[in-house]
């Protein structure tokens, strides 16, 4: 079991005039939400009420109702007489996310010559990952690589799919944070995602989505490997 730093909670204070009375639990869920995402609060973690109260200035109602909210997005868990846990997700999860991805973002690049979607801010995302790996930021770069994968998503110009995609994303952040060495994960995954693009960019969108479903079968493959240890990590 994995224990948050005191330093962790003493973070959230530096957010609390973001609160108001209007949306004070949808505000809070948003703050922990970012804080479980960023990694501060990493997977199997035990969220403490009374931690969270004191940096955010909240009540307990306050940070319940927001823990359902967390609950519904499936980022944390309640454990009857345990409290609130951030989400573990399992090897099925891994490979339900996986197969999901594969249905939307292979498509999204294929059906790019019917769409001609804007692919700037697909090569602005890669420029901003190069940058965090050349500083050997190594989770910047994985958070750069699932805003990649979003971009290519929103490809498929779809509001809905972008949307319904987005607890998709969040559940691949938990993922990611369950692989221990981030900088093995995403270093060889950075110079596929050029590939997929720049193949894509040539305009031979069915070599890209070939190679995007090759990829992300590898991704899942090594992905399950690490759960292997799992048990030992958490």
């Amino acid at each position: 079991m994995t224990s948050a730093s005191a330093g962790s909670y003493a973070s959230l204070a530096a957010h609390r005039d973001r609160l108001d009375r209007a949306s004070r639990s949808a505000q809070v869920a948003d703050i922990v939400r970012e804080g479980i995402l960023d990694g501060a609060f990493r997977p199997g973690t035990r969220l403490s009420e009374p931690d969270i109260c004191a940096a955010l200035k909240v009540s307990r109602n306050t940070l319940r109702e927001a823990f359902r909210t967390l609950i519904e997005e499936r980022l944390v868990v309640h454990e009857l007489n345990r409290g609130v846990f951030v989400r573990i997700p399992s090897a099925e999860d891994v490979s339900e996310v996986y197969r999901c991805r594969r249905v939307v973002e292979c498509a999204a690049l294929r059906d790019h010559p019917r769409t001609g979607a804007d692919l700037a801010p697909v090569r602005d995302i890669l420029e901003r990952a190069d940058r965090a790996a050349a500083q050997n930021d190594w989770t910047g770069v994985g958070t750069a690589d699932v805003d990649f994968h979003r971009a290519v998503t929103a490809l498929n110009e779809s509001r809905l799919l972008d949307a319904l995609m987005s607890n998709v994303w969040n559940e691949l952040r938990l993922i990611f944070h369950v692989v221990a060495d981030p900088n093995a994960f995403h270093h060889p995954y950075l110079r596929r995602n050029h590939e997929v693009f720049d193949t894509l960019a040539r305009g031979d969108a069915a070599a890209a989505a070939d190679m995007l479903a090759e990829y992300l079968g590898d991704a899942e493959a090594q992905i399950l490997g690490a759960y292997a240890t799992i048990d030992r990590e958490y």
